[in-house]
């Protein structure tokens, strides 16, 4: 089966111009392959990488050197190498994130928030709001704050409507930041359920899991990351 994901030997270092150029190397010969139908938890204390990796494969960092490969169309594209328009592509096609935070233009319904990633990709109207009303019934937001701003929501509202909205299109490749960290017992059991289908349906998924149940309920194997710098 050919990989969904291949990471090689990928470094990534900041330089901390407010600290007269120094430098933090965060990710050091990190070597990572994910499988179609695959989920990978990524693991360690922090500070040892995870949100770094996870935004790395977003295409949000660039690496310092090696390679990021995301299988799209039956062919890689390196992120380490790839030009704006590229990332943008993928993000629209192939890669979906759900991040811990809802960041959206004030005043846009939250039914046409979460329907916006299929809109983008053509998707009638009908389509996407329907797709978009049932995520959000899922997810137990009540019928009458469709029409509101997510910007009113409670915390744990607005991560159901980023939750939404993530999994609203079928991508390919889905990218997890503790997804369920503001949720209640029953909402944290409905994203488990979504999180399951997607890999079912052969996504790869990549996700950091804080919450130890979740993380044992959907998480194939997981990836150990160690922090570099004391």
């Amino acid at each position: 089966m050919t990989p969904a994901i291949r990471v090689e030997n990928l470094h990534k270092t900041f330089v901390l111009h407010h600290q007269h150029g120094a430098t933090l190397p965060v990710l050091r010969s990190v070597d990572l392959t994910v499988q179609p139908g695959e989920c990978v938890g990524l693991h360690g204390v922090s500070g040892s990488g995870k949100s770094t990796l996870l935004r790395s494969l977003y295409g949000n960092y660039r690496a310092s050197s090696g390679r990021i490969l995301m299988l799209q169309d039956g062919d890689y594209l390196d992120l380490s190498a790839a030009s704006p328009r590229e990332i943008l592509g993928l993000r629209r096609h192939t890669v979906g994130y759900v991040s811990q935070f809802l960041r959206v233009i004030p005043r846009v319904p939250a039914l046409n928030v979460v329907a916006e990633p299929l809109r983008l990709r053509g998707v009638p109207a009908a389509g996407a709001e329907g797709r978009a009303a049932e995520l959000l019934g899922r997810l137990n937001i009540p019928e009458r704050l469709w029409s509101l701003a997510p910007s009113t929501f409670s915390g744990g509202e607005q991560q159901r409507i980023n939750i939404a909205r993530g999994f609203a299109v079928d991508y390919p490749v889905m990218l997890l930041d503790e997804p369920t960290a503001a949720l209640d017992a029953a909402n944290r059991a409905v994203v488990v359920d979504l999180i399951k289908a997607t890999v079912a349906r052969g996504a790869a998924v990549v996700g950091i899991f804080h919450d130890a149940e979740v993380r044992d309920a959907v998480c194939d194997r997981l990836f150990e990351l160690a922090r570099l710098v004391d």
